[in-house]
C-alpha cells in the first residue's frame, strides 16, 4: 500500500456524488425535493419502496485508488453501477468529470463508456470464441478501429499484463488469474481516465488473488488512473487503496485512509470492520513514534513506512531507532516495545 497522499476535495474531482439515492419501487420519483430525514421516513413507511442507496455524498480525487467496501447488500455494487451509468440514480447528482449523469443523453453516455471510463467485472466476461488478442482488442473493434491497429495495441497490453506468448490462446486454455489479466487488459485498451473494478479478484484462489492485487498496484504505479475498487475484503482494501468508503444499509458510514479508519472509527460498525486487522499492516511509523531519544541509534526508518515493513529492523535493535521525515530530518524514535504493542493491539 503506498503512503497516503494529500487528496483535497475540489470542484474538479473526476467523480462527485451529491445526496445520491437509488430507490426501487413504483412512483419513487414523487420523493424528489424532500429533505433526507423526510425521505427516510417516507421510504420506511412505504412497503413498496427499497432504498439501495441513501443520501450518498463523496468525491474521488484524480489519480487515487478509492475502495468502496461493505458486506453483501450494503449498496457498494449499486453505487458503482450508478457511477458507470449502468443504472440511473433516483435522486441527487452524480458527476463524472463535471458531466451530470442525471442529465446525460444515451448517446453521450455511450461515448463516455467508450473513451473515458472502463469497468472490470468479477466474472471476467471474456468471449469464448475469441483468442486473447481479439478479446483484448474487442472494444476497439466496436469503435471501428482497423484490425492492424487493434492488434498492435492489444499486443502492447498483452506484454503489459504479463501474458506474452499467449495472444493466440483461447479463454478455456487459461487459468483464472490469466483470464482476469485479459479482462484487465481489455478494460485498459481504450485508455480510460477512470477505471472501475467490481470485486474483480473475489473468485480467484488466494495465491492468485494476491498476485493480481500486486499486478494492479504495479499497473497503477505506471498508469496513474483514477480507480474505484469494490470489495468486501478489508485486507484487500488496505493493501491497494489510498482511501476507503465503508458502506452499510445503503449509506456511506465513513470515508478515510486505512490508517485513520483503524485509529478513529466513527461508529461501532466501522470499529467492527477494523478490529481484527493487524495494526502493523496499517499504521505508519509516524503515527506511533516517540519523541527523539538520546539513545536512538542505527539506520533511521521513514515515518511514512508501515510499522510491519520495518518491524524486523526495530526488533533487532537493542536501542530505539531514529525516525526521519520526507526531507531526512529526525523527527522522533521508535523502539521494540512500540512495535510489539502495535502488532498485538486489538488481537484479543
Amino acid at each position: 500500500m503506498p503512503p497516503p497522499k494529500d487528496l483535497p476535495m475540489t470542484e474538479t474531482a473526476p467523480i462527485r456524488c451529491q445526496n445520491l439515492w437509488k430507490v426501487y419501487g413504483a412512483e419513487a420519483a414523487t420523493l424528489r425535493g424532500l429533505p433526507p430525514d423526510v425521505l427516510r421516513q417516507r421510504i420506511a413507511a412505504h412497503d413498496g419502496w427499497l432504498a439501495a442507496l441513501s443520501d450518498v455524498t463523496l468525491e474521488v480525487a484524480r489519480g487515487e485508488v478509492f475502495a468502496i467496501m461493505g458486506l453483501s447488500g450494503s449498496g457498494k455494487s449499486t453505487l458503482v453501477r450508478c457511477m458507470t451509468g449502468l443504472i440511473a440514480p433516483s435522486l441527487g447528482d452524480l458527476l463524472i468529470d463535471g458531466v451530470n449523469l442525471r442529465d446525460i443523453s444515451p448517446e453521450k453516455l455511450i461515448e463516455m463508456r467508450r473513451h473515458k471510463i472502463s469497468m472490470v467485472f468479477q466474472d471476467f466476461a471474456l468471449l469464448p470464441h475469441l483468442n486473447v488478442r481479439d478479446n483484448i482488442a474487442f472494444p476497439l473493434r466496436v469503435q471501428g478501429i482497423d484490425r492492424a491497429r487493434r492488434a498492435e495495441q492489444a499486443e502492447r497490453l498483452i506484454q503489459t499484463v504479463g501474458l506474452g506468448g499467449r495472444g493466440d490462446h483461447y479463454p478455456k486454455e487459461l487459468s483464472g488469474g490469466q483470464q482476469q489479466r485479459v479482462g484487465i487488459a481489455r478494460s485498459l485498451i481504450t485508455e480510460p481516465e477512470i477505471w472501475f473494478l467490481d470485486e474483480p479478484f473475489s473468485a480467484l484462489d488466494p495465491l492468485i488473488r494476491d498476485e493480481m492485487q500486486g499486478e494492479l498496484l504495479r499497473l497503477q504505479t505506471s498508469l496513474r488512473k483514477t480507480v474505484v475498487f469494490i470489495t468486501h475484503d478489508f485486507d484487500e482494501a488496505i493493501r491497494i487503496a489510498d482511501r476507503i468508503a465503508i458502506m452499510h444499509d445503503g449509506q456511506v458510514v465513513q470515508v478515510d485512509t486505512p490508517e485513520r479508519l483503524v485509529l478513529a472509527p466513527l461508529d461501532d460498525y466501522v470499529a467492527a470492520f477494523t478490529r481484527k486487522i493487524p495494526r502493523a499492516r496499517v499504521l505508519r511509523v509516524a503515527s506511533v513514534l516517540a519523541p527523539i531519544s538520546d539513545r536512538a541509534t542505527g539506520a533511521p526508518v521513514s515515518g511514512s513506512a508501515l510499522v510491519g515493513d520495518v518491524a524486523a529492523q526495530i526488533l533487532a535493535s537493542d536501542a530505539p531507532v531514529p525516525v526521519v521525515d520526507a526531507s531526512g530530518r529526525i523527527v522522533g524514535s521508535i523502539d521494540r516495545k512500540t512495535v510489539i504493542e502495535t502488532a498485538f493491539a486489538g488481537a484479543a
